[in-house]
């Protein structure tokens, strides 16, 4: 919970002022009863009206302060909750966005949703509540003891002796609550997890009839949810009952021994109502303890899994050489390279070392498995290598700005995903001042144009939620222009021509010697491969050969099998991408 002080440093203004007026409402709450008091005293029990109506008006002048107080209060914990909750989710979605991939593999997507929703609104909440009622409810109990006492201190003793227990249970339960709330967001996680993969793959589970199973599975995730959240709320539930037993009985003592002394003559009737009226106060103010302990419990619990998104250190760091390269060219040299997953110790890849001209088109081959993928993502530097060295225009890519670097690269990665929106503002996602004319020449090299000229609103058709209104070979066209907009020195297309047919891909790659970018094709077809200027063949994350079309073809018997294979139109399961 401190981590998360920090936040509320810049409304300390609003806070105290806040807090002042909490103060006000706290002395009309604390002087009411001396006022009750005197009301019965003086004015009651002396059949004096003037002083019943003196005192009476006195009464409802510092209610209705105590009132205007109260609402001026809630504007300023409001405005305090919802910047601070706003500055929080600020610094968690960039913590995120500058996350590697071996950052997000710490936290799945569902709790990182969780995190920057319900747990920050959590915090909200729990500050709001701080500056409205929190504060007020302990200050109330210290400052009714310290009145109770100076009123009579026979009587207050009643209620000094139960205080320290009740206080205590709460700790207790408080310490108990926290660890069960935890419990319970991890149990919403896995919910808007099922969640998730549920909306995303709508499609699959109907195609496959698999709404029954699905449906269990999400019952069994809600069921979870709901046993820790009742068993959760049941601790807190128990609070209440406990203190009212343990303060009706000082109330009953008080009442008890009040009476008798009253008709002894040692007090005045005045004295014990006023120590009655605080006893029934500071046990309203107990009773909100339970539902502070409850706030508070789950605030700590949401505080912890927020801080823990904030202090992650993130494993790719900027170098202090930073190298800028003023003229990229698009030259790609692996050295050596050896890489395995953070946390895996098996190699995906094993002593890669190729060149590749700037300009050059070069294909990658090989089976599932055989690191394809992993050989891509260390270019942009989306990984560090384990060993050895990937370098761009001649310089580590370790020593390089990573913003520079991969604003040089263009990715199209192997699933296409866009984004709720424009076709015109999907590619232009890939550079945010293209005009139109560059979009729509992206379209064209991507061989997208004149399937968008025929959409009705052509340009300006409203793409659905991961572009779920087109079909595979069109979303993965629209990728294709996004990163070609960029007009980049080295494009990588990570098996993004899977969905096209040859001639569709064929045209592309045409129009992409036009351009004067180095471009990275993964593919599983012989076809594309045979359009490039080299092949690199990759098996079990090693490099088997690299050359072009025909020297591969006389010198790789692994090559000639898939060219075999694959013109006589037998099976090429086991070459898909990997």
């Amino acid at each position: 919970m401190y981590r998360m002080l920090v936040y509320l440093k810049p409304y300390r203004l609003a806070i105290t002022v806040a807090l002042c007026l909490t103060f006000v409402e706290l002395a009309v709450e604390l002087l009411q009863p001396l006022l009750i008091a005197k009301v019965i005293d003086d004015g009651i029990l002396q059949k004096d009206l003037s002083v019943v109506l003196k005192w009476g008006g006195i009464m409802v002048g510092i209610s209705l302060l105590a009132f205007l107080s109260g609402i001026t209060n809630s504007f300023f914990a409001s405005h305090t909750s919802q910047s601070f909750a706003f500055d929080v989710r600020k610094d968690l979605f960039t913590k995120i966005q500058s996350f590697s991939f071996a950052n997000l593999q710490k936290f799945d997507t569902a709790t990182l949703i969780t995190r920057m929703t319900n747990d920050v609104t959590q915090l909200q909440n729990t500050v709001f509540m701080s500056l409205r009622i929190a504060m007020r409810a302990p200050m109330l109990i210290v400052f009714g003891m310290i009145m109770a006492l100076l009123v009579n201190v026979k009587l207050a003793m009643m209620l000094i002796v139960t205080i320290p227990f009740l206080i205590l249970f709460l700790l207790f339960v408080m310490t108990r609550a926290r660890s069960l709330f935890q419990s319970v967001q991890k149990k919403l996680d896995m919910v808007n997890g099922v969640m998730r993969e549920n909306l995303s793959g709508m499609r699959l589970i109907k195609a496959f009839v698999r709404g029954a199973h699905e449906t269990k599975r999400f019952f069994h995730a809600n069921e979870e949810l709901k046993n820790k959240t009742i068993t959760s709320l049941r601790l807190i539930e128990l609070t209440m009952p406990v203190l009212l037993l343990l303060m009706n009985g000082s109330i009953i003592a008080i009442l008890w021994f009040g009476s008798m002394d009253v008709s002894a003559g040692h007090v005045q009737v005045g004295e014990v109502v006023a120590v009655f009226n605080y006893t029934t106060r500071i046990t309203g103010a107990l009773g909100v303890f339970s539902w502070i302990i409850m706030h508070f419990s789950r605030a700590k619990a949401s505080s912890d899994r927020v801080v823990d998104v904030l202090d992650t250190d993130i494993d790719l760091v900027e170098s202090s050489i930073n190298k800028t390269i003023k003229n990229a060219e698009g030259s790609i040299t692996f050295s050596h390279v050896d890489f395995n997953y953070p946390g895996t110790s098996a190699k995906v890849l094993q002593d890669i070392s190729f060149s590749i001209q700037p300009g050059e088109i070069v294909a990658i081959l090989g089976a599932t498995g055989s690191g394809k993928t992993s050989l891509f993502q260390l270019i942009p530097r989306l990984y560090d290598v384990s060993h050895g060295h990937v370098q761009v225009d001649g310089f580590d890519v370790k020593d390089r700005k990573l913003d520079e670097l991969r604003k040089q690269i263009g990715y199209v990665p192997q699933e296409a995903l866009l984004f709720t929106g424009t076709i015109k503002d999907n590619i232009r996602w890939g550079k945010q001042d293209a005009t139109m004319e560059e979009i729509i020449e992206a379209a064209k090299v991507a061989q997208i144009h004149g399937t968008i000229e025929k959409l009705p609103l052509q340009y300006d058709t409203i793409i659905g939620q991961k572009g779920v209104n087109l079909s595979g070979g069109q979303k993965q066209r629209i990728s294709i222009a996004r990163a070609i907009i960029r007009n980049p020195k080295i494009l990588l297309l990570d098996d993004s021509t899977s969905a096209l047919d040859l001639r569709t891909e064929a045209s592309i790659l045409k129009a992409l010697k036009d351009y004067t970018c180095t471009t990275l094709i993964i593919t599983s077809k012989i076809y594309t491969a045979m359009a490039t200027d080299t092949i690199l063949l990759m098996e079990d994350g090693k490099l088997l050969a690299s050359g072009s079309h025909d020297d591969l073809l006389h010198s790789s018997p692994f090559y000639q099998k898939v060219y075999d294979t694959q013109f006589a139109k037998r099976g090429t399961s086991s070459w898909q991408h990997g």
